[in-house]
C-alpha cells in the first residue's frame, strides 16, 4: 500500500510539474536576453561568430534528419534516446544546457517551408528523445513477473526445488566512470551487495567478473580478453565471503561478455532446469570489445539443459551498446533495462528480490502467496505507466523550452516557425498520451485475466502491431 500511494505521488507531482505553462519560460528566456544587455562585448562577438558558422555545418540535408516520427508505440521504443535527465527549465543551469544541446540547430529565420520545419522537428526531437518502454519489454517484465505462476505452462518459469541466482558483472576499465560522486563499479557493487542481502534464505547466489585482468591498452587486450573469474560459486549467501569475493571485481581492461557466458554456462552446469530455477543478470555498461560472440554465447546458454531465466542490465550504455545489449535479450527471451544509477540497478536487482520471496512462500506453503501476483501486477501497471508519462512530460518542456530559447534567445526562428513547431510538439505528445493510456486501459483489462492469458493477449497485440511496421 505504501508503494501505492509512493507512486501516486509521483504521477500527482508530475503532472503539476507539467502545468508549466509556455508563458513562464518564455518569460524566464526574456528576463535573461534582458540581463545580456549589461554584458560585455567579447562574449556577444562569439555568439554572432558562431552563429555565423553553424548553418554551415547544416547546409548538408542529411545533418538535420532526425528519425522519422513514430506511429505505433512499437515504433517509439526502438527510437535512439538523446538527452534524457530533467531539466530544470526556470533556472539558470537549464538556460545554459539548452544553449549547448541546441548549438548545432541550424537558423530557420529564412521563411522555412513546413516541410523543413517537419525534418526541424524531427532534428530538435531527436536531441531530446527519451528513452520510452513500449509492449516489447512490458512483455518480458511481466514474464519475469510472472515466475511460479500455477497458470503458467513454460517449465522455465515455474518455481523447482532450488532457486539460484547468478550475477555476471562487468570490471572493464570504463566501469572506473564516474555517475554523480561514485564510480560505476562502486555504484554495482553497492547495489548488488543490497541484493544479495536481501535475499530470502535457502536461495543460492553466485558472482562471476570478467575484464579484470590487464588493462584497456593494445598490448593487454589478450589478456584481458581471457579473463572471467567465478569468485563467489553458486552457494547460499555469506557476508564475508561475499565481500571478499566482490572486492576482486576491480575495473581494469576490456570487455569479454561471450567468454563470460561461455564459463556461466559451465558453472551452472550441474544445476539442471528440471529442479532448478535459474536466474542470470548480466551487468556491462557497454558493448563486447573481444573478437568472441556474445549473442551466440547467451543463446547457447539459454537453450541449454540449464534453461535459464535471462536479465540484461546495461548500466548508462550508449546507444551501439544498448543495441547489443538488447540483441542479447531479444535471442535468450530476456529482459533488457538501461539504468543510470546505483537505485535504478538496486530497482531491476529488487524483482529478482520479489520472485526469491514468492519461491520461499511456496516452498514452505504459505497460504496467499498466489494472490500476490494480482496486487502486484497492479501495481506495477501502475508504476509502468507513470514512469512512461514522466518521460512524455520531460520530453515535451524539454523541446517546448529549447524552441522559445531558439526564437527569443538566439533568434534562429520567427515567430511563425516557433509557434508551428510548438503546435507540432503539443500534437505529437498529445498522441503519445493517448497511445498509452489506451495500453494502460488494456492493461487494466488484461490485470483481471490469469496471467498466462494476459501475456498471451499482449503477446498477439504486439506481433500483430509488429507485423503491420513499415
Amino acid at each position: 500500500m505504501q508503494r501505492f500511494y509512493g507512486l501516486l505521488i509521483i504521477l500527482v507531482f508530475t503532472f503539476l510539474v507539467a502545468a508549466c505553462s509556455d508563458k513562464e519560460v518564455e518569460e524566464k528566456v526574456v528576463a535573461e536576453e534582458q540581463n545580456d544587455v549589461t554584458a560585455t562585448e567579447e562574449p556577444a562577438t562569439e555568439q554572432v561568430d558562431e552563429t555565423n558558422e553553424e548553418p554551415k555545418e547544416v547546409e548538408d540535408e542529411d545533418t538535420l534528419v532526425g528519425p522519422p516520427l513514430p506511429t505505433t508505440l512499437e515504433e517509439l521504443e526502438k527510437l535512439p534516446s538523446g538527452y534524457t535527465e530533467h531539466i530544470s527549465l526556470l533556472e539558470e543551469e537549464g538556460m545554459q544546457l539548452t544553449d549547448e544541446l541546441t548549438k548545432n540547430l541550424p537558423d530557420i529565420s529564412n521563411n522555412p517551408t513546413n516541410e523543413e520545419l517537419d525534418r526541424y522537428y524531427e532534428a530538435i526531437l531527436s536531441v531530446y528523445q527519451q528513452d520510452y518502454e513500449g509492449p516489447g519489454d512490458l512483455i518480458e517484465q511481466m514474464k519475469f513477473q510472472t515466475i511460479g505462476s500455477p497458470e503458467i505452462e513454460d517449465p522455465r518459469y515455474q518455481f523447482k526445488e532450488n532457486l539460484n541466482v547468478m550475477v555476471i558483472l562487468d570490471a572493464s576499465g570504463s566501469m572506473a566512470n564516474f555517475e554523480g560522486s561514485v564510480t560505476r563499479m562502486d555504484a554495482a557493487k553497492q547495489a548488488i551487495n543490497q541484493f544479495v542481502k536481501g535475499l530470502p534464505e535457502g536461495t543460492n547466489v553466485g558472482l562471476r567478473i570478467y575484464g579484470h585482468l590487464g588493462t584497456g591498452k593494445n598490448t593487454d587486450k589478450a589478456l584481458s580478453c581471457s579473463s572471467s573469474e567465478l569468485v563467489y560459486p553458486l552457494s547460499t549467501y555469506n557476508a564475508g565471503n561475499f565481500d571478499q569475493a566482490l572486492s576482486k571485481a576491480a575495473p581494469a581492461g576490456w570487455t569479454p561478455i561471450g567468454l563470460a557466458f561461455n564459463e556461466a554456462k559451465k558453472d551452472l552446469a550441474s544445476f539442471k532446469g528440471e529442479s532448478n530455477t535459474n536466474i542470470i543478470y548480466l551487468v556491462s555498461d557497454g558493448i563486447s570489445t573481444c573478437e568472441d560472440d556474445p549473442i551466440g554465447a547467451a543463446k547457447s546458454l539459454f537453450d541449454s539443459d540449464i534453461t535459464p531465466i535471462m536479465n540484461i542490465i546495461g548500466f548508462n550504455v550508449d546507444q551501439q551498446g544498448q543495441k547489443q545489449l538488447q540483441e542479447i535479450a531479444t535471442a535468450t527471451e530476456g529482459s533488457y533495462q538501461n539504468v543510470k544509477d546505483a537505485q535504478g540497478l538496486q530497482d531491476q536487482l529488487n524483482e529478482a528480490s520479489k520472485i526469491a520471496e514468492k519461491w520461499k512462500q511456496w516452498k514452505t506453503s504459505e497460504e496467499g502467496w498466489i494472490n500476490y501476483y494480482k496486487v502486484d501486477n497492479s501495481l506495477d501497471i501502475f508504476g509502468y505507466h507513470t514512469e512512461e508519462f514522466g518521460k512524455w512530460v520531460n520530453e515535451r518542456q524539454a523541446i517546448g523550452f529549447a524552441l522559445t530559447f531558439l526564437l527569443q534567445k538566439r533568434e534562429k526562428m520567427s515567430r511563425e516557425s516557433h509557434d508551428y513547431l510548438q503546435q507540432k510538439n503539443k500534437e505529437y505528445h498529445a498522441w503519445i498520451e493517448e497511445e498509452y493510456g489506451k495500453l494502460r486501459d488494456e492493461l487494466k483489462v488484461m490485470n483481471e485475466m490469469n496471467h498466462a492469458e494476459a501475456i498471451k493477449a499482449l503477446e498477439e497485440k504486439y506481433l500483430e502491431n509488429t507485423s503491420n511496421t513499415p
